[in-house]
């Protein structure tokens, strides 16, 4: 796999490439799609946009980025698998998926389908997908 897909799948098997959080800084789409989310959530003010999001980090750049522009940078996730053991996935631990892997799974339609996508790399390896 190279350099570019590598980047774009997360340690935890979130597709990054169709997130609108990191895509919001160069996607006009992303952003207005991101500006409304947030403003529902109360994290950005009215008459807030995007440049507030990115004056303030509000935005992603992956997994192997720079943490201090990253959605999580404390996430649990990147920490056991990154940091504790030193895998690029959670699908390379002896222990997946382990039961906090599959508890955070249930959390959204997206988790699961993350750990559908680990479960598939485990299977075939870091190839197109």
């Amino acid at each position: 796999m190279d350099e570019i897909k590598k980047q774009m799948i997360a340690v935890c098997g979130i597709d990054c490439g169709s997130c609108d959080i990191r895509n919001a800084p160069s996607d006009p789409k992303a952003a207005e799609r991101l500006v409304s989310w947030f403003k529902d959530q109360g994290w950005l003010k009215e008459g807030e946009g995007i440049d507030e999001v990115i004056a303030r980090s509000m935005y992603c750049m992956g997994c192997r980025g720079d943490r201090s522009v990253h959605w999580s940078s404390e996430c649990w996730i990147l920490r056991c698998c990154v940091d504790d053991k030193g895998l690029e996935y959670c699908y390379e631990c002896e222990d997946f998926p382990c039961l906090r892997l599959k508890e955070w799974a249930k959390g959204s339609a997206g988790y699961t389908e993350a750990l559908a996508r680990l479960e598939r790399l485990k299977e075939t390896g870091p190839v197109d997908h």
